[in-house]
């Protein structure tokens, strides 16, 4: 061996021909089963390629893996696994000059089918698969960087390699699964010996190599393994793979892999509710990974994909509960519904996480994008067609695309109100929170309290009650600023009048009220100089005077509860602005309620085995907080007492006509109705017009 080096090496235009003698000599030996002398031949082969670096190696090279085929091909286990190590060694040299001739195909397809080995020995099996990884990972690094070679990113090669490694990595998890070990008896625990670390660490290095032009190609093949071996139900491998794909791809290429898997959802629209959770569920991790880095141009894509997906998940699951009116199995009808109740719940989650991970400037963006999509009565909404989904479809998208809003806009930060809510975006919630349904208007109130809360005092306000002490709970505030300031001479008389009609509808539970007392503690804290501190007081009063009115003709629990929330408000007001005749007077109050008329204070009202009055006595006024006695106490300078004898009463608008019925029907119709009514006047008007002007002619 030394003196063929040798002359090899002093004669490098020789090594072709010896090579090619190499190569006569061991497919001879192959064909008659003389291994020993095949095992020589390969090692003489190996170390006149290690020895050789010369320009003159490349015809020898071709003798070389003509060799490493035949091995390959032979049905001897031992032969392959030999063949492989050769192929290893030559792919760890590097050369000088790349090969424009070279093809790699045939490796490809057979290390591939030795990735899939189903020898019936299982220690054989376990060398076969990983020699054929290694195979796969000697091609790689010898192409992957070689820019003559980047036919191997091409669709039917990636179309083998991945599946390949995915299926030696899905392989141990199915035994780990199983409860056996990963490896078979008699193979070392170590990376080296064991297929699915092997196929992992391949796997990672080739998604670490690709270019932005190849990363289709190579996650495509992923996607369709899945789909063949049934993996996205349940998809902790699909997960894990795309994990493995997300944290080895170079940052600025993940948007690429949210587009392939947003693609595959799209493609999937009619599989199994369970299948497409599954997707989205990977797509969940794919977009937890992708945000902290560059998430790129598909940021409105993502959502606009999702609610599509959301949509389409609720008329399949309207469509299933008006099939079981009709069928025989209900059992599995619900099961489907329940389903489709994990699919909508699993998109709600990658909404208002990827949301969440936004930053700020981009998660305004996406809140108005999805507002844009909420459906509101008497507004033109084009995304959503009403009136094929019916009132409960309608209901159930509303308070998906809500409940993703409040995950969404939890934790945001504006600098100023007007730019976390503009009219765009404020008119819609608010048209939301004038439905007849309660708790719609408690997501409503959930948002409102994320976007104004800058300071999280919510959970310090947590619970309607009356606070014996507001300064224990330390709550933080600046200065408010002048566009907050601008913002509430806008806005405030529609939060008021939002807060004002929200209180007296029939079906507020304890949990509406609490959200109505947080809303107005926190529009104090965030957004009240001494003008709007006046507007929420003459707030109050009229709140206190139309249950005590009661034109509405409101139960006496509902009666009772906004008196305790009047209650619980102004306490804690008082105490906010620190004038000690306001506390006194609420203060007073309070303590002859408790002793005289405790259903009108949220500690007892709120209970759930509360005795009701029958009537509230309005003559008695001790019990009821007095606008004179207020005024009183804030007279001085900084408040316009003189507005305080001004009562509110909240602007009706167009609004209230459309927004409070119950279907879409009823809103048509009872457009049609003013129309008409309106019709014979208009007649009237125009003939009247028309003779005038006959007339002066």
């Amino acid at each position: 061996m030394e003196k063929l080096t040798f002359y090899a090496v002093s004669a490098p235009e020789k090594l072709d021909r010896i090579g090619a003698y190499l190569a006569e000599r061991l497919s001879r030996d192959v064909v008659r089963h003389r291994y020993g002398n095949v095992v020589i031949a390969m090692e003489a082969l190996d170390q006149l390629l290690m020895a050789c670096h010369s320009q003159s190696i490349k015809p020898f090279v071709e003798s070389f893996l003509h060799m490493v085929a035949k091995l390959l091909e032979s049905r001897e286990p031992d032969l392959q696994v030999l063949g492989t190590n050769s192929f290893v060694k030559f792919a760890n040299i590097e050369e000088d000059t790349p090969s424009y001739h070279r093809r790699y195909d045939f490796f490809v397809s057979q290390f591939s089918a030795m990735c899939h080995s189903t020898h019936e020995d299982p220690e054989t099996r376990t060398r076969i698969r990983v020699a054929g990884i290694k195979g796969l990972q000697g091609v790689v690094r010898k192409t992957v960087n070689d820019e003559l070679q980047a036919i191997i990113w091409e669709p039917q090669h990636m179309e083998k390699l991945i599946p390949s490694m995915l299926f030696n990595m899905q392989d141990a998890e199915d035994l780990d699964r199983a409860g056996h070990p990963s490896t078979p008896s008699g193979t070392g625990q170590d990376g080296e010996e064991n297929p699915a670390v092997l196929a992992e660490n391949c796997f990672r290095e080739l998604l670490g190599r690709a270019a932005y032009g190849n990363m289709k190609n190579a996650v495509r093949p992923v996607l369709v393994h899945l789909d063949h071996h049934h993996l996205w139900d349940p998809n902790e491998f699909a997960v894990s793979c795309f994990r493995i794909i997300m944290y080895s791809i170079q940052a600025q290429h993940s948007h690429h892999v949210i587009q392939q898997v947003l693609n595959h959802l799209d493609a999937n629209n009619k599989s199994t509710p369970r299948v497409r959770a599954g997707i989205v569920q990977v797509l969940l991790e794919t977009v937890a990974i992708a945000a902290k880095g560059s998430v790129g141009p598909t940021v409105l894509e993502v959502f606009n994909t999702l609610l599509k997906h959301l949509r389409m998940s609720v008329d399949f699951e309207l469509g299933e509960s008006s099939r079981r009116n009709s069928s025989s199995s209900v059992s599995s009808v619900r099961g489907r519904e329940s389903d489709e109740r994990i699919v909508q719940n699993a998109i709600i989650q990658t909404i208002g996480f990827f949301g969440g991970n936004l930053p700020d400037y981009q998660r305004a963006e996406v809140m108005m994008f999805i507002m844009g999509k909420v459906p509101v009565y008497g507004t033109p909404c084009h995304t959503l067609d009403t009136v094929k989904i019916g009132h409960q479809g309608t209901k159930r998208i509303q308070t998906m695309l809500l409940s993703s809003l409040i995950m969404v806009t939890s934790g945001f930060k504006s600098k100023s109100m007007s730019a976390a809510l503009p009219p765009p975006f404020l008119d819609p919630l608010f048209s939301i929170s004038l439905m007849e349904d309660s708790e719609l208007r408690q997501l409503v109130l959930e948002i409102l309290h994320n976007i104004i809360d800058r300071h999280d005092n919510r959970a310090k306000l947590r619970g309607i009650r009356i606070i014996p002490n507001v300064a224990a709970l330390k709550i933080k505030r600046e200065k408010i600023s002048k566009q907050d300031v601008a913002f509430m001479k806008k806005h405030g008389q529609q939060l008021y009048r939002h807060v004002y009609l929200g209180c007296k509808e029939e079906d507020n539970v304890h949990k509406n009220f609490e959200l109505l007392f947080t809303t107005l503690a926190i529009l104090t804290i965030e957004l009240a100089n001494e003008e709007v501190v006046v507007d929420l007081i003459r707030l109050s009063i009229a709140l206190q005077d139309m249950a005590l009115n009661n034109e509405e003709n409101m139960p006496m629990s509902i009666r009772c509860g906004i008196m305790a929330l009047v209650a619980a408000y102004l306490n804690f007001l008082s105490q906010m602005i620190a004038n000690p005749p306001f506390c006194q007077h609420v203060s007073k109050v309070i303590e002859l309620r408790s002793m005289d008329a405790p259903y009108l204070l949220p500690e007892h009202i709120f209970r759930d085995k509360c005795s009701l009055p029958d009537s509230l006595d309005k003559d008695d006024r001790q019990l009821y907080f007095q606008t004179a006695d207020m005024a009183e106490c804030l007279a001085g300078p900084g408040y316009n007492v003189e507005r305080l004898s001004i009562p509110y009463i909240p602007q009706v608008t167009d609004e209230d006509r459309l927004t409070r019925r119950k279907s879409f029907v009823d809103t048509i119709s009872l457009q049609v109705d003013m129309l008409s009514s309106s019709l014979p006047d208009r007649i009237q008007r125009v003939w009247k017009s028309r003779s005038e002007r006959r007339g002066v002619r």
